[in-house]
């Protein structure tokens, strides 16, 4: 008789557990349904924005297109591959939570958190590359025909881009781990570039400047007069007083 009863006990727990769970099955397919609709559209929305402003071009201004293209990386696929996940994970979790408070739920939350930072920290290097490209193009124009004006401009280019992509990573929030030691690298290495670059390629200018100096002052001597004195004034005649009869400095008399 008791076994009978707790065989009919047990047997309604289940059906009452499997009766509240079906709602909430429900619930998670339906929110997950409308939440990938509306995921889809928006990255619709976000690809043809992306093509109205001309992402491919601004990535070719930035300087990033013929690297893109050399590791076949779609930069913009990547964004709107990103978006759709955030939202997804945005809609999983409003979908788990229709079975109440779960481990499952916190870990979407903190991966919701995570996403747009990555988002953010891939507008930032493409934001420095464009004014990177920007700064070595003036120095380019600025320094036209100098042998070193490659070497500047590129590490214009080089400095800029990293200050890019260290914001980049502070913005993930790895920056303190891996910044730090690249940091250092890529100061080092645009210092020795500098070192070399413009040393080697100064030196030949400066020698013709001093040597063109040094023959504009040897001609400017040699047209000077014989009477003048380096400095360009000349040596006046001294007029001396005839001695006389009288005593040094006095008329004679006249008779």
């Amino acid at each position: 008789m008791n076994i009978g009863k707790a065989l009919v006990n047990g047997l309604s727990d289940g059906l009452s557990t499997f009766a509240t769970f079906i709602p909430k099955l429900l619930g998670f397919l339906l929110i997950l349904l409308i939440g990938y609709l509306i995921a889809k559209g928006l990255t619709k929305a976000l690809q043809f924005l992306l093509s109205k402003i001309g992402f491919d071009n601004l990535l070719q201004k930035a300087g990033l297109a013929n690297l893109t293209k050399k590791i076949n990386f779609d930069v913009g696929g990547l964004i709107i591959k990103l978006v759709f996940y955030f939202i997804m994970l945005i809609v999983l979790q409003f979908a788990f939570s229709a079975f109440g408070p779960n481990p499952v739920a916190d870990l979407l939350n903190q991966i919701v958190s995570f996403l747009p930072r990555i988002i953010v920290a891939i507008i930032l290097v493409i934001i420095a590359a464009t004014i990177a490209k920007v700064v070595k193009d003036l120095v380019l124009s600025v320094l036209a025909g100098r042998d070193f004006a490659n070497v500047v401009g590129t590490a214009c280019y080089v400095v800029i881009l990293a200050l890019g992509i260290i914001a980049a990573t502070n913005q993930i929030g790895i920056g303190a781990i891996i910044t730090g030691p690249i940091l250092i690298f890529v100061l080092a290495t645009v210092g020795g570039i500098l070192v070399v670059g413009l040393g080697g390629g100064l030196i030949k200018p400066a020698q013709s400047r001093w040597e063109g100096r040094l023959a504009d002052l040897d001609a400017k001597l040699a047209e000077q007069p014989a009477g003048q004195q380096v400095g360009g004034e000349a040596q006046q005649p001294q007029h001396q007083v005839p001695p006389t009869d009288n005593g040094p400095g006095f008329p004679t008399s006249q008779a």
